[in-house]
């Protein structure tokens, strides 16, 4: 409806432009939008107020000027000029409830878009699997799968990522500290460092090294530590390089067995509980890949030869301030070993050798330093920095009755993202985590998220569609008239009931604003609205009365509410129960 008024408004503006009224080059796009009072009608525009300069007239004059040229409109009713020269736009109550036949004839596709052809990659969660998934992991989870969802309501071809860390030092720690706890499974004296990483399931995964190993793997503690205190904080990190770089030479090519383990059975863990969760991939994309392809190569190579690196000290350097980064990167040391960076860089050319149009990573807050490098990476290897989007998630603060729970892997001292959704459920961490925009922080309580009242606002939505699903319940042996609701529309006369039909219009243009501006929390705004105006018109109205037309239209809207409830319910990733 919005499309049809903005092209009268064209209409009109067009013949002002033949009456040299308005210049053409000074012409603006007509913006309709929803108002929030519906004393001031249904939509409102600010065309008179920017056209107002350039044809010299003060905006409610120019708005009458307007109104005096709009063709005529059956889904009109009223056009009135409010304030400085607003237009607002009441329509005709027939119009107002053309969004409920179409939601009650698209069903389970109301709201979702036709294909568009753009392919999107999104890129989520990614946390490196060197133990389980934590509380803090759960935000980006629960952000990366709504946006698929949203993304593919819009019409977008879209594909899950999961980037596996599986290259990197912290890989090293983990496979040490098996190994470790492997030694002490077996009888075998040590002494744990600090660095490592703690925790009963880095004992179970010594446990099963030695059910696998047996004591193929034992070699004396004594034979890999050096003389560093174990307990010196201030030496932990270069007394734990120190181990890890011994036992890689006391165990040779066996060294591959902790850390294969290691990661196979994190990794196992981390993708079924994100599957439990809700969360899908199309790709598991392993870092070492990277090496063993040669991409990281390669791209040095590129680099190098667009004159983008330089030596200094004995490491190579990437330019990355000519990009707007605030200082340079290195891509490989001075010992020859490529840096993260470095696979960084080979990473971002695989995605877009991949034909994605758009890429978007979701990032924890504390990666914000390297949004700058990446851009600069792409934008030196010659693709386009339009098409790259990252996503900041800000960390979400677990409380349980007060009192802030820690999680750090490393410690060993966390809550699990299954351990949590074991306490509150599914339904509720999806909701929970993606209710407040991404970038704030978020304080989850887990009283409020176990709370079966309003105040809890997903089971609030949810009850609000559980109700209509009793509302029809009550019918009994009755039959509900589908088309004769639908054919006496115009007996629903209250307030309520055209806040409700107008609030179910507005479904697809959240679904659009929710994906352009990748905003998620968008869809828990708009449903908490339309619960609160169902409740609104459910506790001041009889549903089932002896007015069969009567009854069967209010049934039908409800109809209605329930299926936008549920379409935005599952773009969410939660349940739209019918009993509660």
């Amino acid at each position: 409806m919005k499309e049809i008024v903005a092209a009268l408004f064209d209409q009109a503006l067009d013949v002002l432009i033949d009456q040299n009224v308005l210049e053409p080059r000074a012409r603006c796009a007509v913006q309709i939008e929803n108002t929030r009072d519906p004393a001031h009608g249904d939509l409102a525009t600010n065309v008179a107020m920017i056209h107002a300069k350039s044809a010299n007239m003060s905006p409610r004059n120019l708005a009458a000027k307007i109104l005096e040229y709009m063709p005529d409109c059956g889904d009109i009713s009223a056009l009135e000029i409010a304030g400085p020269g607003f237009i607002n736009i009441r329509l005709a109550k027939a119009t107002t409830f053309e969004p409920l036949m179409q939601c009650l004839e698209d069903a389970d596709y109301y709201g979702q878009f036709a294909p568009t052809g753009q392919k999107v990659q999104v890129e989520y969660v990614s946390a490196n699997p060197t133990g389980p998934l934590h509380v803090g992991h759960g935000r980006g989870a629960a952000y990366g799968a709504t946006l698929l969802n949203l993304m593919k309501a819009r019409g977008h071809q879209v594909e899950g990522e999961y980037y596996i860390n599986d290259a990197g030092r912290q890989m090293n720690i983990l496979a040490l500290s098996v190994f470790l706890r492997y030694l002490e499974s077996i009888g075998e004296p040590i002494s744990f460092p600090i660095a490592g990483y703690q925790g009963n399931y880095i004992r179970d995964l010594g446990i099963r090294l030695s059910n696998q190993a047996g004591d193929r793997l034992r070699k004396p503690f004594n034979s890999i530590k050096d003389g560093a205190p174990l307990d010196s904080e201030n030496s932990s990190d270069a007394h734990i390089d120190s181990l890890i770089q011994k036992t890689k030479i006391l165990l040779n090519t066996d060294w591959k067995e902790p850390f294969d383990l290691a990661l196979a059975a994190i990794l196992e863990d981390i993708k079924e509980d994100l599957g439990e969760f809700g969360a899908s991939y199309h790709e598991w994309f392993h870092e070492k890949s990277l090496v063993t392809s040669g991409e990281i190569d390669r791209v040095i190579v590129k680099l190098e030869g667009g004159g983008h690196l330089y030596n200094k000290n004995g490491a190579l350097w990437f330019r990355s301030t000519d990009f707007g980064d605030d200082k340079d990167r290195v891509v490989r040391r001075d010992n020859g070993e490529t840096t993260y960076f470095a696979s960084d860089i080979a990473y971002i050319a695989n995605k877009f050798s991949r034909g994605f149009d758009r890429i978007i990573y979701v990032w924890g807050a504390d990666h914000h330093g390297y949004i700058a490098r990446i851009r600069a990476a792409a934008e030196a290897l010659g693709f386009d920095p339009k098409r790259l989007t990252i996503r900041l998630v800000q960390f979400a603060i677990l409380y349980k009755e007060g009192e802030r729970l820690q999680m750090s892997t490393r410690s060993g001292s966390f809550v699990t993202l299954r351990e949590l959704r074991n306490e509150v459920g599914r339904d509720a961490c999806r909701y929970f985590y993606v209710m407040r925009k991404a970038d704030q922080h978020l304080d989850f309580d887990l009283s409020l998220a176990t709370s079966q009242t309003k105040d809890n606002p997903v089971y609030y939505v949810q009850y609000a569609h559980a109700r209509i699903c009793r509302v029809f319940e009550g019918l009994g042996e009755e039959i509900f008239d589908r088309k004769r609701g639908l054919n006496n529309l115009t007996l629903l006369t209250s307030q309520e009931e055209h806040d409700l039909a107008t609030a179910i219009g507005r479904f697809p243009e959240i679904i659009s604003k929710a994906a352009e501006s990748l905003e998620v929390h968008l869809i828990c705004y708009y449903l908490q609205d339309l619960a609160s105006d169902f409740h609104r018109w459910y506790n001041g109205t009889r549903f089932l009365v002896e007015d069969l037309a009567l009854r069967d239209a209010r049934l039908a809207l409800a109809l209605a509410v329930r299926q936008t409830l549920k379409n935005g319910l599952s773009i969410l990733g939660v349940s739209a129960p019918e009993t509660m």
